[in-house]
């Protein structure tokens, strides 16, 4: 069993940074897969970043390419979220799930296993 503890959201201006982080109790959570993904009122959960279990493999989606920069510290069980130049679109509640989940499927939410409660992400413009 994994417990994910979100952090680091809040309100910033379009163009600032946010780091978050997921905090996992339970040992079997550097064997996992972690991805990121968020949820905006009235959408459906939305795939960000995902990072292997060693951390030698991170995927992106288009939309937080070359902004946002996943990675993770399995000696703290900890995988972060580097979020930079912010716009209003980025506006959601960010969750982090983990699960052994194949490379084939790394951005789909059906795929993991494990969530956390998430933390909202407000970006004013």
């Amino acid at each position: 069993q994994v417990h994910l503890v979100e952090s680091g959201g809040g309100l910033v201006q379009a163009g600032g940074s946010l780091r978050l982080s997921c905090a996992a109790s339970g040992r079997t959570f550097n064997s996992y897969r972690v991805a990121w993904f968020r949820q905006a009122p009235g959408k459906e959960r939305e795939f960000v970043a995902a990072i292997s279990a060693s951390g030698g493999n991170t995927y992106y989606a288009d939309s937080v390419k070359g902004r946002f920069t996943i990675s993770r510290d399995n000696a703290k069980t900890t995988v972060y979220l580097q979020m930079n130049s912010l716009k209003p679109e980025d506006t959601a509640v960010y969750y982090c799930g983990a699960g052994f989940v194949s490379s084939a499927f790394y951005a789909r939410p059906d795929k993991y296993d494990y969530w956390g409660q998430g933390t909202q992400v407000t970006v004013s413009s």
